[in-house]
Parts: C-alpha cells; sequence; structure tokens
C-alpha cells in the first residue's frame, strides 16, 4: 500500500466527498490534498535542509488533518499536541523533540515555547498563496522515515515520544482495513484526541478508503445532548472509541441502531472491552460487528483483533484481545526471560514491523523497553497476559498488580467482576494507602437500577455476589457511589482524578 497515493486518488475520483466534518466545518478530498500540498510546498521552501518534526496544536479543527498529511508529504514528522494537554507538558514535548515550528488551526494559549508558531490566519494565506503547487514526491516521509510522533506518560514524569514510522503505519493500515472488512466510503466515528493514537485507528483507514471522518469534540462529550445531536445526524458505520466512551453511551437508551442505523463495525482498543458492555451493544446493534483489539502505542495502535460473538461472549466472562495480526508474532516472557508455555501467563512481548523504532532522543528508555529479536524489532509492553491456540488473553498492566496485606492481586481483575454484578453499571477499584503500603480497596460505584433504600442493603448486595466470584481478601472494604466515573481527555478511565478525589 502507497498510503499517501492511495489518499490522493480520492482526490481525483471523488473530489467533492466530505474527507472530515467537526460541527458545521467540513473539507472535501480536493480541499485536502490542495491545502496539504500547499503547506507542505511552504514548509519545503521555509526548511529545505531540516526534517525536524513539526508540532501539530488543536483539538478537533479540519486543520489538524491537512496539518498533518503538509508535515509529511514535506518529509516531517508530525507529533500532535491536543488542547487538552497543559503548558508544562507541551514546553517539555517542545524541549524534548527538537521541533522548529509549531502549526495550528486555532488560538495557542501556550506561551514562551521554543519553536515558530504558525497560527490560524497565517495558515490560511499559506494555503492561498501556495495554491497549486506540488510539493516533490520524493521529499514525502517514506520508509522507515518517523511519519507521526505521540507523547505518552513517562514514569520519570517526563513524556516519552514515541517514534511511529511510515512502514509501521503502512502495516497497520492495511492490516485494519482488509482484517476489519471496511468498505469505501463510510463514515467513520472520530472520538479520541490525536494525541492519543486510537485516532490514528479511524484516520488513516477512513482516508485510504475515501471514507468520512465524523469528529466529536470535548465540549460534546461533556453535553450528552450535543453528543447524542451530533450521532443522529452521523450516519456512523465504524465506531472507534476506547470502551469507557461506549459504555458512557450506552447509559442513553437512544442510543442503538434506530439513532446510528447503518453501523456496521464497533473497533475498540486502549481498555479492557468487558463482556457485559460488549453483550448490551450486540442487543441494541444485533447487525454490527464488535471488534475487540489490543496493542500498545509502541506498537502501532493495535496488533491483535476477534470479532466478539454472542459464542465468545458466552464462552469467556474476560474478554480474549484477539488473534495477532499475520506480519507480527506475539511471545509470553517468564521473569526468568525464558518463553511460557501456552496458556501460562507472562510480560506480553510484541514483534515485527509494527514496532516503532523507540522513543525520541532517549536511548536510555529505548534499550530498557526494546529489543531485536530473530533480525526483528520487538517492544516488551509491561503488559501481562498468555496466549492459548493463537488466542492473546489480556491480564492487565504488570504495574497494575498490587500486594494487599500480602496478597497478590490484579485491580481490573476486581473490576471485571464487580461490573458483572447485578446492581453495577460502572466500578473502578482504587487501592487506599496507609503509609507506604496499601491499607484496603475502596470501590467506586455507578449503580445500576435497584430498590434499596439505603446504600449500606446496595453494598451488602453487590458484596454477596462479589463473594460468589472472589476471595474474600479481593473483595473491597468500602464502597462510594457516584453518578459517573471520570475519565481523561483520551476516554480512559481518570484514575488520578479518583484517587485525588477519594483521598481529599
Amino acid at each position: 500500500m502507497k498510503l499517501l497515493e492511495q489518499i490522493e486518488k480520492w482526490a481525483a475520483e471523488t473530489p467533492d466527498q466530505a474527507a472530515f466534518v467537526w460541527r458545521d466545518a467540513k473539507i472535501t478530498y480536493k480541499q485536502l490534498k490542495e491545502d496539504s500540498d500547499a503547506l507542505a510546498h511552504w514548509i519545503s521552501s521555509e526548511y529545505p535542509d531540516d526534517c525536524s518534526p513539526i508540532m501539530v496544536y488543536g483539538h478537533m479543527q479540519p486543520e489538524m488533518i491537512i496539518n498533518f498529511l503538509g508535515c509529511v508529504k514535506a518529509g516531517h514528522a508530525y507529533i500532535p499536541v491536543d488542547l487538552s494537554i497543559p503548558a508544562d507538558r507541551v514546553q517539555r514535548i517542545a524541549e524534548n523533540s527538537g521541533a522548529k515550528l509549531l502549526l495550528s488551526g486555532t488560538e495557542v494559549t501556550v506561551t514562551d515555547l521554543p519553536v515558530r508558531i504558525i497560527g490560524e490566519d497565517n495558515l490560511k494565506d499559506i494555503f492561498f498563496t501556495h495554491k497549486g503547487n506540488t510539493p516533490n514526491p520524493e521529499h514525502a516521509v517514506k520508509g522507515d522515515e518517523n511519519f507521526y510522533i505521540i507523547y505518552t506518560s513517562g514514569s520519570t514524569g517526563n513524556p516519552k515520544g514515541v517514534q511511529i514510522t511510515y512502514n509501521c503505519l503502512v502495516s497497520f493500515t492495511k492490516w485494519a482495513v482488509e482484517d476489519f472488512n471496511l468498505q469505501t466510503g463510510q463514515v467513520f466515528l472520530n472520538q479520541a484526541p490525536f494525541s492519543f493514537d486510537l485516532s490514528v485507528m479511524d484516520i488513516y483507514p477512513s482516508l485510504v478508503t475515501g471514507g468520512t471522518l465524523w469528529a466529536i469534540d470535548k465540549d460534546m462529550i461533556a453535553r450528552p445532548k450535543d453528543l447524542f445531536a451530533s450521532l443522529e445526524q452521523s450516519d456512523i458505520q465504524v465506531w472507534t472509541s476506547t470502551p469507557s466512551f461506549a459504555e458512557m453511551c450506552l447509559m442513553e437508551v437512544s442510543f442503538s441502531e434506530s439513532m446510528l442505523p447503518n453501523m456496521k463495525t464497533f473497533l475498540f482498543c486502549g481498555e479492557v472491552l468487558p463482556n457485559e458492555v460488549a453483550r448490551k451493544l450486540i442487543e441494541r446493534f444485533p447487525e454490527a460487528t464488535i471488534m475487540n483489539t489490543y496493542g500498545p502505542t509502541e506498537a502501532t495502535v493495535a496488533v491483535t483483533g476477534i470479532h466478539v460473538t454472542e459464542e465468545v461472549l458466552n464462552q469467556y466472562k474476560s474478554l480474549p484481545v484477539g488473534y495477532c495480526k499475520s506480519d507480527c508474532r506475539l511471545l509470553i516472557m517468564k521473569e526468568d526471560g525464558t518463553l511460557a508455555p501456552d496458556g501460562e501467563k507472562g510480560e506480553i512481548v510484541i514483534v515485527g514491523p509494527s514496532v516503532s523504532v523507540g522513543y525520541l532522543d532517549s536511548p536510555e528508555l529505548t534499550e530498557k523497553a526494546f529489543t531485536m529479536i530473530d533480525g526483528e524489532r520487538a517492544y516488551k509492553t509491561g503488559d501481562a497476559g498468555y496466549v492459548e491456540n493463537g488466542l492473546l488473553f489480556y491480564n492487565g498492566r504488570l504495574d497494575f498488580q498490587i500486594k494487599l496485606h500480602g496478597y497478590r492481586m490484579e485491580l481490573e481483575e476486581i473490576e471485571h467482576h464487580l461490573r458483572a454484578c447485578s446492581y453495577v453499571e460502572g466500578a473502578v477499584i482504587v487501592p487506599i494507602k496507609k503509609g507506604e503500603k496499601y491499607d484496603y480497596l475502596l470501590a467506586v460505584v455507578v449503580p445500576g437500577e435497584h430498590s434499596f433504600e439505603k446504600e449500606f442493603k446496595l453494598t451488602s448486595a453487590i458484596k454477596k455476589e462479589l463473594n460468589e466470584r472472589l476471595p474474600n481478601y479481593m473483595i473491597p472494604r468500602k464502597f462510594m457511589y457516584q453518578s459517573s466515573i471520570p475519565m481523561t481527555p483520551n476516554g480512559k478511565v481518570d484514575r488520578k482524578k479518583l484517587l485525588s478525589e477519594v483521598t481529599a
């Protein structure tokens, strides 16, 4: 697959087709090509002997997509930086990346950045004055050159820049289009901010198939009335989100095939897909295919997938995350560095062309997490899991394991069983410390329908169910009830915010 050429093809074949829609703003494939060509021409003329990465700042503005393509056509990787990212972190990204340029289709609120800033008005001037100029295709990003760099949290407090090459992205996009049976001209939900690599799961599969990206922003998500009004207008056929976001949508009874009658495919990544969430989706969207996938940012979005059917739901309480894409392989490594046999837990290691070339300008961190196995790049994920008959089962982060009163336990396992209880809509487990040690588990619960007049009676009923599924030492000591679970801008459970709320 020639990625950029494939996108350009639609500018010739379906020039007036919408490539990206956000609120009242829309860009066609023709405009996407013209404006990204103009921008690439300008970048090449301003920075002729330079290929440093370029920061692209904003939220869901159509200019974000134009800027991404303009950068790579000029031979520069782009770094997506969402408006929600704190100023201090933006500053550290700018310093670590060595970027000299920041492009933005909106107001840049961060000050004193060590980069040249091209804002909305300047961009429009560039699109106009360089219109009709075609960049040299020889300059475009290719092979093992970086296509994009996404910054993730680092344990040291400094963000890590994950370098994803052109070849990595092509490997992912080709697999996604083929394995998820994506069709030409479909409408894709774009819910994840561009600084979260889940967004890549919809951006490039949509653009190479001549689809339309339908973007919803954080303000819509905060106002369910606006969110569902947008979804009703969208005619989305391919849904990409975290399971948490879909779970939130399921709380609205009208979220069903009557709202989205042409829904064909749900693609989930970024978190565990609870069995009960998938079951509800099958009930609400009986004609749609639900795909559960798994993969870290360091291995280009996702490397496994499985079609979640009624049979799969009945067979597995904890859903498997799928079979590995054909050009990669999975190794399960035991603590002693040896390979775990089929069915035995260990650390998931991903090998193949999806694996990143490492963290930008961080050789020590790269050496710690990445290696070469049989001449191929490999990434040690820090995730626990096991493989059975080729099927991968994810068992949470190795660092989500805690020791409580001498017992080792996985918080995500407790959450899984808690969510399966009759009176529970959503739940998160928060381990509470006393000094340096964990003292007890707190369950933060969004209750489902119930007839209990007092909270303690509801708690007793939930604990009674949990006692049938978990040993006593894994039962949360305290329960707190809330109307919703806080989410990060990426659509994942905001564990830090929860912890600060419950310990305040």
